[in-house]
């Protein structure tokens, strides 16, 4: 089929792409997975590389945070606005700019020769995965519609957003061993270059909702609101929950977003319309993303600690560790979102996931040792893990932006990595301080011995993932109360066709509704 004829069939089928050949739409999902990939590859394959680039740069361990910190302010902050965006200007618009900027942010960091410039680098880079990740999902969301081929879809989706952190983790080590830390960003430039190419070739231009306006005073409120949380749990994490400035910033950014709230529910055009999170399908899809992610934090962070301090492994050797975990996520997203849940629904399956992860991460508690056995231990509990992790994201991802309409999947799409964003901080603060805690509690009972100091390291990597493995059996608890039984059908949302408009899918008689 010629090009024209392509994009004829493609604006015949309307915002939905569901008229697209199917061979284009599953490139799309390429397109869609590789700059996704981008997003969740920066999450851990610049923490590989941080200890090279503060050598390199000469910078002190007080300011390698703002390394981190950086990206995830500009990340928080702007995505739902990114959104919002995305459903103003255009969702293809809106990726392609966000690929382009991310690749030359992230060049613009690995080149840096100065940690002003590398900080820079890294806000530039959440700046733009603020317009990119909710683009690509939003684009996702729209071009499969077919309940059947979206489940496929989005399984694949939830495999590439579950399993990216270990893959770059494998992916940083190697850079930072065989060629520079460098190219823990540089890598950016060329997943991007690649993307753009085939987003230009194959995503369909469409054209302006006049719908759609951007709510500047919701806006102010949210982005406000989300940096003050961000930075307030960054602040936790590395100064203490009691410090004066971790108190101020968390409690303005909570009262901002209760404003912020209150303002959508009477605006004309809210930045995010509540139909949206009002569904019980999708509000508990996102109550299971952000809980999920709070939980999770603990097995890429305190597994690789243990990898690297008590085992010696190198970085390449603990990315490796994870890959088995990886295949299993792989394995478990596609097929809990394209064969399961179209059977019975994502209640079932999502707490089910929480609670084979929390088993993989008691096993991990249970048996951690200074010396304790990968292939009799560890790699049971990362495969058990894996699979309950491929189960969440697979089922959750998919629910979270079903039925949501054109106008509002860019919105929606955002506010899935706002919860990952925001869950993903409160894990980091919450374990890390519970970690040290217990750390410090070791040593005042056993001293500081070389054998204290190991055993320690090991005793507060213990109690992170039994806390770990509380908050996602406790989520999976929670998860099953919230989320309906039944499946995803039209009734439970509509289509994402132009006929289905916002206020028509979500309306006061929809029986999934809070």
């Amino acid at each position: 089929m010629s090009e024209p004829a392509v994009a004829a069939v493609s604006e015949r089928a309307g915002s939905s792409g569901g008229g697209a050949e199917p061979s284009r739409r599953w490139w799309v999902l390429g397109v869609v997975g590789l700059a996704q990939l981008m997003v969740i590859l920066d999450a851990t394959i610049v923490n590989i590389a941080l200890p090279s680039a503060q050598r390199a740069l000469a910078f002190s361990n007080t300011d390698r945070q703002w390394v981190v910190t950086a990206y995830s302010l500009a990340f928080g902050g702007l995505l739902l606005l990114g959104g919002r965006l995305s459903d103003l200007v255009g969702r293809r618009r809106m990726l392609i700019i966000g690929l382009v900027g991310f690749g030359a942010a992230s060049a613009l960091g690995g080149a840096a020769t100065s940690f002003a410039v590398l900080v820079i680098g890294r806000g530039l880079q959440g700046a733009f995965g603020a317009l990119l990740a909710p683009a690509a999902l939003s684009t996702l969301t729209v071009t499969f519609t077919d309940p059947a081929e979206r489940g496929k879809a989005f399984g694949v989706y939830g495999a590439i957003a579950g399993a990216g952190g270990a893959v770059g983790l494998l992916l940083g080590g190697v850079l930072t061993e065989y060629l520079s830390w460098r190219w823990c960003l540089y890598v950016n430039v060329v997943l991007a270059v690649v993307a753009v190419a085939g987003a230009v070739r194959l995503l369909p231009s469409y054209p302006r909702d006049p719908d759609v306006r951007i709510d500047w005073p919701g806006t102010v409120l949210v982005v406000a609101g989300l940096v003050a949380v961000v930075y307030g749990l960054s602040e936790a994490a590395t100064k203490s929950w009691s410090a004066p400035e971790t108190i101020a910033l968390l409690v303005s950014g909570v009262v901002l977003l209760a404003v912020f709230v209150l303002v959508e529910a009477r605006v004309a055009h809210p930045l995010l319309p509540l139909r949206i999170v009002l569904n019980r399908f999708r509000g508990g899809a996102y109550l299971a993303i952000g809980l999920s992610a709070i939980g999770v934090f603990g097995i890429f962070l305190f597994l690789t600690y243990y990898f690297q301090l008590t085992l010696a492994y190198s970085p390449v050797k603990s990315g490796l560790a994870f890959l088995p975990m990886v295949a299993a996520i792989v394995a478990a997203s596609t097929t809990s979102s394209g064969i399961l849940m179209p059977r019975v629904g994502p209640r079932p399956l999502i707490p089910l996931g929480m609670l084979l992860a929390a088993g993989g991460l008691s096993i991990l508690a249970a048996q951690l040792g200074l010396r304790t056995s990968y292939l009799d231990w560890i790699l049971p509990a990362v495969l058990l893990t894996g699979a309950g992790l491929g189960l969440v994201f697979g089922c959750a991802l998919n629910t979270a932006t079903y039925g949501t309409g054109a106008a509002d999947a860019g919105v929606a799409s955002a506010l899935v990595n706002t919860n990952q964003q925001v869950g993903g901080s409160i894990g980091t603060a919450l374990l890390n301080t519970i970690a040290a805690s217990a750390l410090a509690s070791y040593l005042l009972t056993h001293g500081h011995s070389p054998l204290a100091l190991a055993g320690a390291a090991v005793h507060s990597y213990v109690v992170a993932f039994w806390v770990s493995a509380a908050i996602l059996a406790g989520s999976a608890l929670v998860c099953a109360l919230v989320l309906p039984s039944g499946t995803l059908t039209p009734a439970a949302g509509q289509a994402s066709t132009p006929a289905a408009r916002p206020k028509e899918e979500m309306s006061t008689r929809d029986p999934q509704a809070v």
